[in-house]
């Protein structure tokens, strides 16, 4: 009995699967067992068909195809491959060693892609679970993307059978590192970024101090909320915002790729991060992730490295609002079910916009407010200070006026974000002045005794919490880094104060 590895889908990440195929004498007949979804069982009339096509007949006999470990829910067409592989070289003494199979095959024995190929590769080479694989021809652009990993692709049936019988050795390809993005190189690792900007900043006119704030936002991926009558260019601020972010690794890119391959779309290679806007009618578990039976992937999971906006936040479920605590504060979130655990890393710049009151004319200086104090309160009161505690810059916009004129590009925002990260990475941080634990707080953001003196008499006079006081620190080192300041100064310290939520 031959065996030939494969994976599968549990959640987010892959599981290793051994594919076994035995003979017996019996009445002829084609079986699979162990936990095989629709898709797998569907994937016999495939098989017969693919083998068929090769001149290859079946024996008569009973064939029993095995997936291990039983207890594993198995799904994906991926498995028609292995599974004809495996059937195919029966009788030969092909060794199929550190190979794992994964393709789908049409009724005439061609290969073709699937859309979760690329997560479960990259999943599995996560965990050095995996070296060599023959996957089909289709999905050697993206599958090459993944680094330190020996590919040999198969345009159908019969090419995977000459592989494995070592007669496809050229076939060989060595994945490599390499993206065709520009990028900078900080301690031998490779940030790679583009300059294109789909949406820029020099659309949006007036709003300097939002447009302050937003640079401060993007270097430092610092939670931010803008607060404004309607029109005056919140959500034009918030969508302006992926394309100034700090460059990106290649596991980021990566990562993100793979989240959009979980959504059963194309995966995109490109260093602009990702961007989610959900509605405020989506549910809980449309945000967080759920499902009755298996937990599923959801907007702050897909949001990772990247955006999360919400538009109108105080029309959100107080509930999702609420939920939002833990995944700002931790990066993570543990979605529970009876059936499955997981945990998700949320490190994402939390963006939200809102108007000042229900009608959106209480800053107004043209337009008369319509609502009462009870409603403005209520209004208020939907967003707790246990979440506005955790966002980092609050910004007040004004209305815009005729006169206004754009200052600043998209450009010009990025090269100082670009620069900025430069400062931060070699000066030892791992991760960004907004992301810094308590503990990296302690050594990046030190201040001198007169800065200390002012941020005591600014706790004591606001209120500020500990969590506040971390904040205003990881603002102020960014605003610092902005203004080339080695050290903290009080003017950083100033404008830093500026920004916490009134």
């Amino acid at each position: 009995m031959k065996r030939l590895r494969c994976a599968t889908l549990e959640l987010f990440d892959a599981k290793v699967v051994d594919v076994e195929v035995a003979f017996v004498r019996a009445l002829p007949s084609f079986s699979i067992v162990g936990l095989a979804q629709t898709s797998i069982q569907e994937s016999k009339e495939r098989i017969k068909s693919a083998l068929s096509a090769i001149d290859f007949k079946f024996p008569p006999q009973k064939v029993t195809v095995n997936l291990s470990p039983s207890d594993l829910r198995k799904e994906g067409s991926h498995f028609d491959l292995p599974i004809a592989l495996l059937i195919a070289l029966q009788k030969s003494k092909a060794d199929f060693g550190d190979f794992m199979a994964f393709g789908e095959l049409g009724l005439d024995g061609g290969l073709k892609d699937t859309a979760t190929l690329f997560a479960i590769i990259l999943s599995l080479k996560k965990e050095n679970l995996v070296k060599k694989v023959i996957i089909p021809q289709n999905s050697v652009e993206k599958i090459s993307k993944i680094p330190q990993l020996e590919i040999y692709p198969a345009n159908n049936l019969k090419e995977a059978i000459e592989i494995m019988t070592s007669m496809g050795a050229d076939k060989k390809i060595d994945s490599s590192k390499s993206l065709n993005h520009k990028y900078i190189k900080i301690n031998n690792d490779k940030y790679y970024y583009t300059q294109t900007f789909a949406l820029d900043f020099k659309d949006v006119k007036g709003q300097e101090i939002a447009k302050r704030a937003s640079l401060i936002a993007a270097c430092g991926m610092h939670n931010i909320l803008f607060e404004g009558s309607p029109g005056c260019g919140k959500s034009m601020c918030a969508k302006r915002l992926p394309y100034i972010l700090p460059p990106m690794s290649l596991d980021e890119i990566l990562e993100k790729a793979k989240l959009r391959a979980l959504e059963k779309l194309e995966p995109d290679f490109t260093p602009i991060r990702n961007f989610r806007s959900p509605h405020h009618s989506a549910t809980a578990a449309s945000v967080f992730g759920g499902g009755s039976k298996s937990a599923k992937i959801g907007e702050v999971a897909l949001a990772n490295n990247g955006v999360l906006f919400f538009d109108e936040i105080p029309h959100f479920p107080k509930t999702i609002l609420e939920s939002l605590r833990e995944p700002l504060e931790d990066h993570h979130l543990l979605i529970s079910r009876v059936n499955s655990k997981i945990r998700y890393k949320t490190k994402f710049l939390f963006v939200a916009a809102m108007n000042p009151c229900p009608c959106g004319n209480l800053l107004s200086l043209k337009n008369e407010c319509r609502c009462n104090d009870l409603e403005i309160a209520r209004y208020k009161k939907r967003l707790s200070s246990p979440l506005t505690d955790r966002i980092d810059i609050y910004v007040q916009m004004g209305e815009t006026k005729h006169t206004d004129k754009p200052s600043i590009t998209s450009l010009q925002m990025f090269k100082k974000v670009k620069d900025i990260f430069e400062i931060q990475f070699r000066r030892g941080q791992k991760e960004l002045n907004g992301k810094l634990s308590d503990t990296q707080i302690s050594k990046f953001c030190a201040l001198d005794h007169s800065c200390t003196q002012l941020l005591n008499n600014a706790s004591d006079r606001f209120g500020l919490s500990q969590r506040a006081i971390n904040k205003t620190l990881k603002i102020a080192r960014t605003i610092a880094d902005i203004e080339s300041h080695d050290d903290i100064k009080k003017q950083d310290l100033l404008e830093a104060l500026q920004y916490r939520f009134k």
